[in-house]
């Protein structure tokens, strides 16, 4: 009996520091850890399909899922990874491994920040020049905006003829709850530096300038993905191209018609395709992700941006960036981004 109460005491104990726990950290996140946790998260590769001959070979898959951000992933019970940074260790794993010869970028996504779109865009870009390693580009469920931005960084660009792409625009959602607050009864204030600083603010009514400062900038980024369209498109005519990049979503196959996509596929077409470009003639098909997730087959996605820190569990799939980003709500910024819940088009 005294054995029994002794564990216990020692649960009650427990139970308690969780608690005191819980009021320090207020709503701060918090982080359970249950089991052991591996030691070393660095990205891994596993061989989902195995060559016809004996080859060492390879053709690796990366994949890049959901919102693009330069920033960790929020989580029910923490964070995940950042999706730029995932993405740039994935490409240097496969920039070291000599066995790579070839890399299929498996997009799942309908775009993000301006920057973060960038970022990797640039790397691929970099990845290609620094190691000749051919890179396709698989188009998923969705590659729209920023999504469509990063394709633009490939050899060659495969769609599934039911995929949603193209969707080439900027967009920046602001909302004003001044007028709101005026009605019942309350001032907002804003000392500002300048006529044009508070541009953007909820608190503050949207004048014809600050109009002008948030359209112009938003005009800029558009530009510069036009610009890049253009480069990786360079044969789709004048009239075309106008109607492609007005900001619509495609599916795979009016994308393919319009040119703005190689051809429309799947991944044995894509495997192909980075094994001629790479001019082997037989490889193993290996997938990057993180220790302990299963790996099944060629269709396990490991989504950049998703995986749950070491040790964490993560029940459900709850992306709060995701939600905010599409709510138009507190992480604000220029998006490629393809939201038609919201607004139908961009």
């Amino acid at each position: 009996m005294m054995f029994g109460r002794r564990i216990q005491l020692r649960m009650f104990a427990v139970l308690g520091l969780a608690v005191v726990a819980v009021l320090l950290v207020g709503c701060g996140p918090l982080t359970f850890v249950v089991g052991v946790k591996p030691g070393d998260q660095r990205m891994t590769s596993t061989v989902v399909r195995d060559a016809d001959s004996w080859t060492s070979d390879r053709v690796a898959v990366i994949d890049v899922s959901g919102l693009l951000t330069n920033g960790r992933a929020s989580r029910l019970l923490g964070e995940g990874d950042n999706p730029v940074s995932t993405f740039q260790e994935s490409l240097d794993a496969a920039a070291k491994d000599r066995r790579v010869k070839a890399v299929i970028l498996r997009i799942n996504s309908p775009g993000g920040t301006v920057t973060a779109s960038g970022l990797m865009y640039s790397a691929v870009q970099n990845f290609r020049s620094e190691t000749g390693k051919p890179v396709v580009m698989l188009m998923m469920d969705v590659a729209a905006s920023g999504g469509y931005y990063l394709s633009c960084a490939g050899d060659h660009v495969i769609a599934h003829p039911t995929t949603v792409t193209a969707s080439i625009g900027v967009i920046l959602q602001t909302i004003s709850f001044k007028p709101a607050l005026s009605r019942i009864g309350i001032e907002t204030l804003s000392y500002t530096s300048g006529p044009n600083k508070a541009a953007g603010s909820p608190l503050e009514n949207v004048s014809e300038s600050h109009r002008e400062v948030l359209q112009s900038m938003v005009d800029d980024f558009y530009k510069r993905f036009v610009t890049t369209v253009r480069e990786a498109r360079p044969n789709i005519d004048d009239a075309t191209f106008a109607r492609v990049t007005d900001g619509r979503a495609m599916s795979g196959d009016a994308a393919f018609e319009a040119g703005l996509v190689d051809e429309l596929g799947d991944m044995e077409l894509a495997f192909a395709t980075a094994k001629k470009l790479a001019n082997v003639d037989d490889a193993k098909l290996t997938l990057y992700h993180r220790p302990l997730s299963y790996v099944g087959s060629a269709y396990a996605a490991s989504p950049v941006g998703a995986t749950p820190a070491p040790g964490q569990v993560v029940i459900g799939q709850i992306n709060v960036p995701d939600l905010n980003a599409l709510a138009g709500g507190s992480r604000g910024g220029y998006y490629y981004l393809w939201q038609p819940q919201l607004n139908g088009s961009n």
